[in-house]
């Protein structure tokens, strides 16, 4: 492997000049500069970033650590916060916990402050409290895709207010002429997925209708489990004309256990989720949904958490992301009258 010293002998120059060159190019005369980028592209010598970052103190990546990367929201959120980071001059990297809390202390203890300036964190079973430890003791931390503004964490957060996603959920659903709605809530890594069903039932609420109880199941992230509960709530609750998933995999399965029980969606149920991932347009028929605008998101979670980075003083306990919006696609439909 190449070192910095040999580029340094040949360009005839000292170690010290070829880390100027990497590092900020403006503070080398331009004749050396070229002479050093010169050695480098002749030698082909490729910079040691982790001796670079005991070095300097810093190291320019950044870690999103998430909890199941196989659920289809995580590449999507993964894709534009890269990007994001790559923009800034940010390497990213990224920390899959696969849905166990110790894997995700050994992503905390191993690259917090070491391989990473900052750690972006969504949905880990890593408790609370050892989260702000971790954060008062090596690199800052932030919580990306907080569900309650109402209620900041202790650590710098965004926010999305999942509770209006549900509202505007259930008011495309009355103005249809649903009543009689089943719910299915999602609770995966990051808990209960409650925000969304509490904005939904309160819109429900203030137009005089309680959901009942019978036709509300709480069940893991996915799509085998939201076509399984449908399954189950039809069983049960045969007469509903419409499904409200706190999330797309739930509503994509719930949609194709109705096409399995020969009911059309939307002619005799409508179907509809939240979040708007990239599945939500591709299935058949396409899915209904309340984006929550995942790119932006991201978007503004890398630009936070590098302000955090470089001006803790000025960067803001919590971010409010843009308001979830509405996507009517052919999922849902007016309540057919018998």
């Amino acid at each position: 492997m190449v070192t910095l010293s040999e580029v340094a002998k040949r360009a005839h120059v000292t170690a010290a000049t070829v880390s100027n060159v990497l590092r900020n190019r403006e503070k080398v005369r331009p004749e050396t500069a070229e002479r050093v980028l010169k050695a480098i592209a002749d030698l082909g010598y490729r910079p040691n970033l982790n001796a670079r970052a005991l070095a300097e103190g810093r190291s320019s990546t950044l870690a999103l650590m998430l909890s199941n990367i196989s659920n289809p929201f995580y590449p999507e959120f993964v894709l534009a916060a890269e990007r994001a980071a790559r923009k800034a001059g940010y390497f990213l990297m990224v920390c899959n916990t696969d849905d166990d809390a110790e894997v995700g202390r050994a992503y905390l203890n191993q690259i917090a402050g070491t391989l990473a300036d900052g750690v972006l964190v969504m949905n880990t079973d890593i408790k609370f409290n050892e989260l702000c430890a971790s954060a008062t003791h090596s690199a800052p931390i932030l919580l990306a895709m907080w569900e309650h503004p109402e209620a900041p964490p202790a650590l710098p957060c965004i926010a999305v207010d999942f509770a209006h996603a549900g509202a505007l959920a259930a008011q495309h659903l009355l103005e249809l002429g649903h009543r009689e709605i089943g719910l299915l809530i999602g609770d995966g890594c990051g808990g209960l997925q409650d925000a969304r069903s509490n904005g939904f039932r309160a819109v429900m609420r203030e137009a005089g209708i309680e959901t009942d109880a019978a036709a509300v199941l709480q069940i893991r992230d996915s799509i085998d489990a939201g076509y399984a509960a449908c399954m189950q709530l039809m069983a049960s609750c045969s007469h509903l004309t419409a499904i409200f998933a706190t999330n797309d995999l739930l509503a994509i399965g719930a949609a194709q256990a109705l096409i399995t029980l020969g009911r059309a969606v939307p002619n005799d149920v409508s179907v509809i989720g939240i979040t708007d991932i990239q599945l939500a347009h591709q299935v058949h028929p396409a899915l209904t949904t309340v984006a929550i605008q995942t790119s932006t998101v991201a978007e503004l979670s890398i630009e936070s958490l590098i302000r955090l980075i470089q001006t803790p003083e000025q960067q803001p306990s919590m971010v409010l992301a843009p308001p979830p919006q509405l996507v009517v696609r052919a999922s849902t439909g007016p309540r057919r009258m018998n």
